[in-house]
């Protein structure tokens, strides 16, 4: 028996196709192509796996490993240089193209990625040329803008109630507003280490501000920050609060991940705006992490030549991180059982063209950095200097009976001093000196210097071989007495080259002083007194006094006697001061009453290194006075000698302007006398016509002048009768 089988063009298929029809590119949006990668056998599959997540997942795009596909060559056994990486959602594959295309895998390759769906759009690109429009170009303004004033003006901010303002600073007439803005921060701003930028900090993280009119540099993305803080180079912007990520929160490699949350510590490269890398909070031996009430700040340490950066785990290691990487150095921290704090040492004028000339060298000149560590069973304190990469011991001077250490780096690293402060066998504190370590001299000898009394504050001058303590025997110190003034006394130390030691110039006794405040030049200093209610003394104090700038004459005798040399240059009080700050040039001195520190007569002044006060100004609800910071010197020691060696030249020029502006104000004046002289003879003109015209006033006018007639009469009268009576 024959079946007939009908004709496939009789059936109708269409809706069998409906249902089951497959769009060819359905869900491939999903899925990207990374080209660019290393071209691996077998072998090193896992280890290139496990770098590339670690790479997505540090730019914000994490992805399960099981949906990496990597094509392979069968006839060599090698993959084909890239791979496939599917991501759950579209927007993900977005996010992964936006973050990791031309991103830099190592020296070597560089990925480049794509949408799966694009390569049909590639496939079928038109090959005709067009000629590209050009771009309009649009000026960006000189982050550096403000070093070209004419006047060689610095600049100020000021923060009261929600308005920042920044000024000029110069001379009374040359002092006006460069920039203001109402509800520019948040909580506080902050100048940059060179004054490059000015930092402001709000809820959702912080924004950068530069150039003459403070365009929007970048913003960082932290919410609730409360601090931050610069690399010194300015190539890096650290914030700091506890991270906590919402599900719906945005991911790239702008934003902080999953992967931070807990972490406190951010740090962002201020060029690319992209983060670096995360890092816990240090806090004191014995304390948790997230209960803990004590902030150590800064929580990361840069290394003076650019180098490296370190953080602290108090009590176990310091770890010290590589830049640019931020991979920590050698893949392990310096352990050192019970490390209470560390410093790095600064660099000097020398060191500094040490580094430049050694750059690009294998053998490059080594960073130090000098850690203290406390009584741990029986073994001693120790303050530890330590070279760093080669991490070899460059000395060690044990300590006894010790309470407290505070480092302290003169700004060139030419000495490092350790104050000490002791305690007795029953814990109570006993007494107090300086470890002096002199990092110039072969095997870096330690001098010990012995204050009297216990030490409450210390101070370098800098470029100088000078400091300064403050030390006390009240015993209302560390009593906790809330308003009890504390009386202090004031030593001043130099290093006499011809016993080579540090020898004591001057004490200052009976005082109530005890803030330092150095000018960043040297030589001038101001001690204050600070976080008192009743007592706002300050003192300017002049270390190398020369009597012939005041027109006096000083005999031989005195030249010769040690701190001969120092001079009060004066003495001012500012109620409730509690911010002191040089400004750059060390000519000038700000003083502040912030309101949130003291409630009354909030407001600043600025005085100058001779204690004149310049200004002075009572504003409500003042928050914040900060100098704008200014870079080192472009110039050579060659051309700063010839300035120096010309420098009468330069002043003429300033005085020739000094002598037409107070010219112009004397002309002002004059005409302004002049203006006033005008008015009051017209008035007196007016007033007159008025009484001549009016007949009841004229007559009032010549009754009293009769009256007053009459009265010098009888006045004159009486002086004869006394003279006559005196005469007889």
């Amino acid at each position: 028996m024959s079946i007939s089988i009908p004709d496939d063009e009789d059936i109708d298929y269409s809706d069998i196709d409906a249902k089951y029809r497959v769009e060819p590119m359905e869900g491939l949006d999903t899925c990207i192509v990374v080209d660019g990668v290393p071209i691996i056998d077998e072998s090193r599959k896992e280890r290139l796996l496990l770098k590339m997540g670690k790479e997505f997942e540090r730019r914000g795009c994490p992805y399960e490993r099981e949906k990496v596909t990597i094509p392979w060559d069968e006839s060599t056994g090698k993959s084909k240089g890239y791979v496939f990486i599917e991501f759950n959602t579209a927007e993900e594959a977005e996010r992964a193209k936006a973050a990791m295309d031309k991103h830099p895998f190592d020296a070597k390759h560089r990925f480049q990625v794509n949408i799966l769906t694009e390569l049909e759009t590639y496939e079928n690109m038109d090959e005709t040329f067009r000629e590209p429009e050009p771009e309009v170009f649009k000026s960006k303004e000189h982050l550096k803008a403000w070093l070209t004033d004419p006047k060689g003006r610095d600049q100020y901010v000021t923060y009261r109630a929600d308005d920042v303002t920044v000024f000029w600073h110069g001379k009374p007439a040359s002092t006006e507003i460069a920039y203001e803005r109402s509800h520019w921060t948040d909580l506080y701003v902050q100048w940059s280490p060179q004054g490059t930028i000015l930092a402001s900090i709000h809820r959702q993280g912080v924004q950068l501000w530069g150039g003459p009119s403070f365009q929007l540099i970048h913003r960082f993305a932290h919410p609730l920050v409360k601090r931050l803080d610069f690399s010194p180079d300015e190539r890096y912007l650290v914030t700091y609060e506890r991270i906590s990520i919402p599900d719906n929160a945005s991911q790239g490699p702008q934003f902080l991940g999953k992967k931070n949350e807990g972490d406190h510590v951010a740090v962002w490269d201020i060029r690319t705006g992209h983060l670096k890398r995360t890092f816990p909070r240090s806090v004191p031996v014995g304390e948790d992490e997230i209960t803990s009430k004590v902030l150590l700040w800064p929580q990361l340490k840069w290394s003076p030549d650019g180098k490296y950066v370190a953080r602290i785990t108090p009590g176990k290691h310091i770890s010290v991180y590589s830049i640019p990487e931020f991979t920590l150095v050698d893949e392990k921290s310096i352990k050192i059982e019970g490390v209470v704090d560390f410093e790095w040492c600064p660099l000097g004028e020398k060191d500094r063209e040490e580094v430049a000339a050694a750059k690009g060298q294998k053998k490059a000149k080594e960073s130090v950095l000098a850690y203290w560590t406390p009584e741990i069973g029986n073994q001693p304190a120790r303050a530890t200097l330590l070279s760093f990469p080669s991490r070899t011991q460059l000395r060690s001077k044990n300590l006894f009976n010790v309470a407290e250490c505070k480092l302290y780096w003169q700004d060139s690293g030419d000495f490092l001093c350790v104050k000490v402060d002791r305690i007795t066998k029953t814990k109570k504190p006993s007494s107090c000196n300086l470890e002096i370590f002199r990092l110039r001299e072969k095997d870096i000898p330690v001098e010990v210097v012995e204050p009297k009394d216990t030490a409450i504050e210390f101070a370098w001058e800098p470029k100088g071989e000078r400091f300064i303590i403050i030390s006390t025997n009240d015993p209302n110190y560390g009593a906790g007495h809330v308003g009890v003034q504390i009386k202090t006394e004031v030593s001043f130390y130099q290093l006499d080259r011809s016993r080579n030691d540090f020898r004591l110039l001057k004490t200052l006794a009976s005082r109530y002083s005890n803030v330092i405040r150095w000018s960043p030049r040297g030589r001038h200093v101001l001690l204050a007194t600070m976080g008192s209610s009743s007592k706002s003394d300050m003192e300017f104090w002049d270390m190398d006094f020369n009597s012939d700038d005041l027109g006096k004459k000083e005999t031989s005798e005195r030249k010769e006697e040690w701190g001969s040399g120092m001079h009060q240059l004066a003495t001012a009080e500012h109620y409730g001061v509690t911010d002191i700050e040089w400004d750059p040039s060390g000519r000038y001195l700000a003083t502040s009453v912030s309101v949130w520190r003291h409630t009354v007569e909030n407001g600043f002044a600025i005085w100058d290194f001779r204690g004149h006060e310049q200004q002075k100004h009572l504003i409500d609800r003042f928050k914040q006075f900060l100098w704008r910071p200014r870079p080192r010197t472009l110039l050579s020691k060659e051309q700063q000698k010839a300035i120096r060696k010309n420098l009468k030249e330069y002043s003429r020029v300033f005085d020739e302007e000094d002598a037409a502006l107070e010219s112009n104000v004397s002309a002002e004046l004059i005409q302004a006398r002049k203006r006033a002289i005008n008015e009051w003879n017209a008035w007196r003109a007016r007033v007159r016509q008025e009484l001549s015209q009016d007949p009841r006033r004229k007559r009032k006018a010549a009754q009293k002048k009769e009256e007053q007639k009459e009265e010098a009469v009888e006045l004159i009268d009486e002086l004869i009768e006394e003279t006559i009576t005196v005469l007889e």
